[in-house]
């Protein structure tokens, strides 16, 4: 009796140990605000010389962050821009609200080139975030914010636009798919929906071709609510997704265990990695940009 005593006690603390093992992601220093006076911040993407771009929504507007702190104006003709990336190549691809995903001049602030604006003749409803694959293409979330009514798709989904420019629908209807991102060895399509716990992934079979729908993880939730998830999202160099979501940014492992927890001040939309060695955070958050420094980098651009 004793011994068995002794192993259950011992396998309560080895879990335990386990459980307080994994909560090791925190910010090396506390969350701090860049600067706020927003009206809705969204899509930070940091590009090769440490400049971070993000948009405010509502004011048509994309601003720019250099690396010695100042904030300047990149364009203010933005058409409702929302997630922004860069690719391995240097270039600034956005979701435009208004119908179309972009490739940005970054010396003008104007579109470059439409990358895509319909779908079997009919435009999308509201492109809102987007994550490009090692095959040329950009896998990008089609939900209903900011769409016309009704939606001129009929649902909310998934499409990727091939290096050929040809667009195909990759998953079946979602509910607000909102974030999107890719596991580091690009096997795994990650989607964040916005209106339910459970995030969602995909196995990547082929370019522009996934797997069933799965659960690979679920999100915390504010206190008395039932049905919220998640906004954004960015991995870092280990797999770890950080979820934008109403309590914060969540971390969850490869294997979607919960990891951390980054709180700030107001409710984050999106997050991205910045700085010389991508171990900062850059979180926009309704009408504010903050950042926090962390232990692990983010992921590269493929």
């Amino acid at each position: 009796m004793r011994l068995n005593t002794l192993l259950f006690a011992a396998s309560i603390f080895s879990a335990a140990t386990t459980c307080f093992a994994q909560e090791w992601i925190v910010p090396l220093r506390p969350v701090e605000l860049v600067q706020g006076g927003f009206e809705f911040t969204e899509g930070p993407a940091s590009g090769p010389d440490g400049t971070l771009y993000f948009s405010d929504i509502p004011a048509t507007r994309i601003h720019k962050l250099a690396i010695d702190g100042t904030i300047s104006l990149f364009t203010d003709q933005s058409r409702h821009t929302n997630g922004m990336i860069f690719t391995a190549a240097g270039k600034l691809l956005g979701c435009q609200m208004d119908g179309t995903v972009v490739q940005y001049d970054l010396e003008s602030g104007r579109p470059s080139q439409v990358l895509a604006d319909s779908f079997e003749g009919i435009r999308f409803n509201a492109p809102n975030d987007l994550i490009a694959d090692k095959f040329g293409g950009v896998y990008f979330t089609d939900p209903l914010y900011r769409a016309p009514e009704p939606l001129p798709q009929s649902v909310q989904t998934v499409y990727y636009i091939a290096a050929d420019a040809s667009v195909t629908r990759v998953t079946e209807p979602i509910s607000a798919p909102n974030g999107i991102g890719l596991s580091p060895d690009g096997k795994t399509l990650y989607v964040v929906p916005s209106t339910q716990p459970q995030m969602l992934a995909y196995d990547v079979l082929q370019a522009g071709k996934l797997g069933p729908q799965r659960v690979h993880c679920v999100v915390r939730q504010p206190a008395d609510q039932t049905s919220t998830g998640g906004d954004g999202m960015v991995v870092d160099v280990e797999g770890n997704l950080y979820i934008t979501t109403h309590i914060g940014v969540q971390i969850f492992s490869p294997a979607g265990a919960a990891v951390g927890l980054v709180e700030l001040a107001e409710q984050p939309a999106n997050v991205t990695f910045g700085g010389s060695d991508r171990k900062t955070i850059y979180m926009t958050a309704r009408t504010g940009l903050y950042k926090a420094p962390m232990p692990i980098a983010g992921l590269a651009p493929n």
